[in-house]
């Protein structure tokens, strides 16, 4: 369980030479009642991680998308105590590790040691907490730590040198690469030097690396599959499985494989 889990689960899937595939979806969004069908759905899709999102009123990382998924699921009634309610009802169906990503307020609010110990609990194997600097992260790492759940930063390109290196020595479970700046959602081109980025953080970071922010197709996964371990898709997975276009969800997915194709490229 824990950090372990998602180190065997990315592991395991590099050793096949494929890439890792991390979907984001929001909690709630659709029904907290229907969560367990749409996480069970991405495993048997081919996805690596799961990472779910909270639903929360600030969401100063989130795209329009996400953030209009996060309204909604705030609508139904989604709040992160119900959600680890649900993740414990069934958390014996499920093998795919789950990260929870959710900003620091909500963790404060509910207890950092209480929080940890839910986590724990309910069979979440790692975090995302997008709003905690490395400098300020001190007063829950060690809480998680202790409770086995990995803590993954994000590395993002306009951050000096210096602070790269602290960032990729401290991740747990993958690196976080975010590929562009500002906020998450889909991107048609993405900046420039970015293989070059990605590559020096595989040399900085023990742990795998991942690139996500505004990868929205199989060509994109595949491209910037070439320069790290794998990738993870937000908005496009949201808006995708809103629509009820689950054929694309799974197209997507399985170009991290390495014997699909993918036209374009």
């Amino acid at each position: 369980m824990g950090k372990a889990k998602i180190d065997a689960a990315i592991a395991s899937v590099l050793e096949n030479g494929d890439k890792a595939f991390v979907p984001y979806i929001m909690a709630g969004d659709g029904g907290i009642e229907n969560l367990k069908e749409q996480i069970l759905f991405l495993e048997e899709s081919g996805a690596t991680v799961v990472e779910l999102g909270i639903p929360f009123s600030d969401p100063v990382a989130d795209g329009p998308v996400i953030q209009e998924a996060g309204l909604r699921a705030l609508a139904n009634g989604t709040t992160l105590a119900g959600v680890l309610d649900s993740l414990e009802e069934w958390k014996e169906s499920r093998t795919i590790p789950i990260v929870l990503m959710t900003y620091f307020n909500l963790i404060f609010a509910y207890g950092i040691e209480k929080f940890a110990e839910r986590c724990k609990e309910v069979g979440v194997d790692g975090l995302i907490i997008p709003d905690v600097p490395p400098e300020e992260e001190e007063m829950a790492a060690p809480t998680f730590a202790k409770h086995e759940i990995a803590l993954i930063r994000l590395a993002a390109p306009t951050s000096p040198q210096s602070r790269l290196e602290q960032i990729a020595k401290r991740t747990e479970g993958f690196l976080y690469a975010v590929t562009v700046k500002g906020t998450t959602g889909a991107r048609t081109r993405y900046e420039d030097g970015l293989p070059e980025y990605l590559q020096e953080l595989q040399t900085l970071s023990a742990a795998p690396v991942l690139a996500g922010f505004g990868v929205s197709t199989p060509e994109q996964v595949k491209e910037l599959g070439q320069y790290c371990d794998g990738v993870i898709v937000g908005s496009k997975i949201v808006e995708l499985l809103a629509a009820g276009k689950r054929d694309e969800i799974k197209e997507i997915i399985q170009a991290a494989k390495a014997n699909e194709t993918v036209s374009n490229l």
